[in-house]
């Protein structure tokens, strides 16, 4: 009888807690989508079948914080706050810079609106932005992703999401627009520092782990910007991209599946941009015929900010003036583009009129409404729909010295050494240092989304360097950043020559989000586009002076993007990329520079010559870049004549996957678990690495493929894992990547993806550019 007493006790339990959800607190009977027991379609349908046309409505609609609170004053308007709640209270936007209290109060204010007097008590996606941190003041600022990708550490990347959910929920918002899965293969494009990269695999795996870490803590990811986006026509932000449906699938997917399917990302956030002629956000292929009847997906896609009014103000495809609200419903939500966002003229709001027209649906509204419910119950917003802490635990959860710390962790291991000369690298610490350069110090060199006035918080280069010297460190601003005056040379020059050792740090520069649409100068970031990609103004002129003093020169770019000044390689003693910092990257890059940390970035995007030679992606098809013939121009003045470029080269300065460490690694012994494999195989690809030198360190092993006959035109290589791994000095480890077979197939003639037999080349090594050993697998 134990045993049996035992078996029913569980039994019980279900079943008293059933029946408690099934009932209210005074015995009446509950409706199915409040209980937290009953299945997720279930209490999607109960609640749809109680929801007005108005109420579906509103949860395809945005709102704002600013609807009910004013930020200035922090008065609460109770009128906005009702309208808001009737008419756009699916979700609403709280990236705003205002203190933690304030923020957390509007938020809750909100939900305990919609939760205790609205009707059906539907809880709000509360949101904000969060690609490098969460979009709050004194909220923790990691680096951008685009310098995140250099670390190839997923997992620092993963607990890079959960500290945003961790710092993100204690103030109540439990949706970030992030992860980026777009592709940086349009340099001039001005939003490359907020993408993982140029290659889809890395990006897939940064986007996953984000995604993650992000969903651990009950914080959902929308994932942007779906799809093809990020290689507009002449690197201008929003502008139409050309490409095929097996450029498409091939190259711009992959890394979306990976960070939506794989990752269960519980929203989508579709693009500005048109491929192939037809908007993003009105592109039923992409929204509906791949992203939920081949993929599966049963979650919502939200357009960006402003992007249905796009399909008539930019695309010209219905009237202007005014919108024409019911052609821009008419083209976007049966198309799978479920949920407006604001910034536009909330066409959405519409649809109640258009469905008793006859002119909308039912179907199309109850779909893109139950994907959002669907959404929020998967996530466990009905039970808990305001996550926020008491004021005076919020410090607890917000910029703790642990989330400081691993920020300066990712930030160290993304910088990429690109240059040592006569390892002039690592530092002495007793070593004089002159720090030079307008990114040095003043402000805080951060990319794109981050709040009002951050750069006035953190630790600048010269910060770093003089926190870890213990020698003399002098600073020069030597030039402005926007500027083409010298007469700051004088005393950076002076400075160099009192010094053992200059440190010169140059680079773009950024805006934070309120600073950046206000429209100061900037020369990366959200529709800040370039020609160029040289640096501007004095300071190419800057590190020439500074090298021509003799005196042994460091050179730091810090940017959001490659910057094309290859003299600068083989003239300075030492060439550092540190992408758009942390809030601790001036640590970061004294910890690198001293030697304390041993530099294990690798390139998540490839270095062209001139802008010119771009697009300069690594894994470009087959056919491509032959007979590379290429001329030059010499600083001394040669000329040599060649013809692909005439006076360039069509290869890459420093290609994907590259960077330098203070220690030599070699490889050997390249094995397969398998020589021969079908498509449903996974082979395990094993090498030996050693660490040649006497400093411990770490490396990027890469493993990359290439199809050797294929029936369509292919990339040439493709990375297909990565593995980083911690090397003692002297000591050999044995690597294993895991290789799924499937993952080598192609989108045939007939557009059917397919794992062709045959022979593929396995290659291993340091960079794309250098492959170490390689052996043939053969697939059956």
């Amino acid at each position: 009888m134990a045993k049996m007493r035992d078996s029913i006790t569980p039994i019980l339990a279900v079943l008293a807690a059933l029946t408690q959800g099934a009932f209210g607190d005074k015995g009446k009977p509950s409706p199915v989508y409040k209980n937290a027991h009953a299945p997720v379609e279930s209490r999607v349908a109960d609640l749809l079948s109680m929801m007005t046309i108005e109420e579906k409505t509103s949860q395809l609609v945005q709102g704002d914080l600013r609807n009910w609170l004013n930020t200035d004053t922090f008065a609460y308007n109770q009128t906005g706050l009702e309208f808001n709640m009737e008419f756009r209270g699916g979700q609403f936007y709280v990236g705003v810079p205002i203190p933690w209290n304030k923020l957390s109060e509007g938020i809750q204010k909100g939900q305990d609106y919609l939760m205790k007097k609205t009707r059906l008590g539907i809880p709000a996606f509360v949101q904000t932005e969060g690609i490098h941190g969460f979009l709050a003041p004194n909220a923790t600022i990691f680096n951008s992703p685009i310098a995140q990708a250099c670390s190839f550490n997923v997992d620092l990347v993963e607990k890079m999401g959960i500290a945003i959910a961790q710092e993100s929920r204690a103030l109540g918002v439990n949706q970030i627009f992030g992860p980026l899965a777009d592709l940086a293969r349009e340099l001039r494009f001005g939003r490359v520092e907020e993408t993982y990269g140029e290659d889809g695999y890395l990006a897939g795996e940064m986007a996953h782990a984000y995604v993650k870490g992000l969903q651990s803590l009950n914080v959902t990811a929308m994932v942007k910007h779906f799809v093809g986006f990020a290689t507009p026509e002449q690197g201008i932000n929003t502008a139409p991209v050309h490409g095929g449906e097996r450029e498409l699938r091939t190259t711009y997917l992959p890394p979306f599946k990976r960070a939506i399917i794989d990752g269960n990302a519980f929203a989508i956030m579709s693009a500005y941009h048109s491929y192939d002629g037809i908007p993003a956000v009105a592109d039923r292929h992409t929204l509906t015929e791949i992203l939920r009847d081949e993929w599966g997906y049963k979650y919502f896609v939200s357009s960006d900010a402003g992007g249905t009014d796009r399909l008539c103000a930019a695309f010209n495809m219905c009237e202007s003036s005014p919108i024409d609200s019911h052609a821009v419903v008419n083209y976007a939500l049966p198309a799978g583009n479920d949920v407006e966002m604001g910034g536009g003229s909330y066409n959405f709001e519409k649809i109640p009129e258009m469905v008793a027209a006859g002119k909308l649906s039912i179907k199309v509204v109850d779909e893109a409404v139950s994907r959002v419910l669907r959404a929020k119950f998967e996530a466990g917003m009905f039970e808990t729909p305001f996550t926020g802490v008491p004021e005076k635990e919020q410090s607890k959860h917000i910029n703790t010295p642990q989330i400081v710390k691993l920020a300066r962790q990712l930030d160290a291991e993304s910088i990429v050494l690109l240059e040592n000369h006569n390892n002039v690298l690592p530092l002495k610490k007793k070593a004089n240092i002159a720090v030079i350069g307008p990114m040095a110090h003043g402000f805080v060199n951060y990319g794109d989304y981050v709040p009002f006035q951050s750069q006035y918080r953190g630790v600048t280069p010269l910060d770093g360097i003089r926190a870890a010297s213990k020698g003399t460190v002098t600073y020069a601003k030597g030039c402005e950043r926007w500027s083409s005056d010298q007469s700051g040379f004088d005393e950076a020059i002076a400075a160099a020559k009192s010094a053992d050792v200059a440190v010169v740090v140059v680079g773009t520069w950024s805006r934070d989000q309120n600073e950046l649409w206000a429209g100061l100068n900037a020369t990366t970031g959200e529709h800040v586009d370039v020609s160029n990609l040289n640096l501007v103004g004095a300071m190419p002129h800057l590190v020439k002076a500074i090298i021509d003093t003799g005196k042994p020169t460091v050179v730091v770019f810090s940017s959001g993007k490659p910057i094309t000044e290859p003299w600068i390689s083989q003239a300075a003693s030492a060439l550092v990329q540190q992408f758009y910092p942390s809030e601790e990257g001036g640590h970061a890059l004294a910890d690198v520079l001293f030697g304390d940390v041993n530099p294990s970035g690798r390139l998540s995007v490839s270095f062209p010559y001139d802008v010119g030679t771009t697009p300069i992606y690594y894994d470009y098809v087959n056919s491509a870049r032959a007979f590379p013939d290429p001329g030059a121009v010499y600083t001394n003045g040669t000329i040599v004549f060649g013809h692909n470029y005439v006076l360039s080269t069509p290869l890459p300065l420093y290609t994907f996957g590259y960077g330098l460490s203070y220690s030599k690694f070699s490889y050997a012994n390249l094995k397969l678990s398998k020589t021969t494999a079908s498509a449903s195989d996974t082979v395990t690809v094993t090498v030996d690495v050693t660490n040649n030198s006497d400093r411990d360190g770490s490396e990027v092993v890469q493993l990359y493929v290439r199809d050797m006959v294929s029936s369509v035109v292919v990339p040439n290589k493709q990375l297909k894992g990565f593995a980083k791994v911690d090397i003692k000095a002297g000591k050999t480890k044995k690597v294993s990547i895991k290789l799924g077979v499937e993952s080598l197939g192609l989108w045939d003639l007939s557009m059917k993806y397919v794992v062709e037999p045959g022979a593929f080349t396995i290659s291993v090594g340091s960079s794309s550019g250098d492959l170490r050993a390689n052996t043939t697998l053969t697939v059956v």
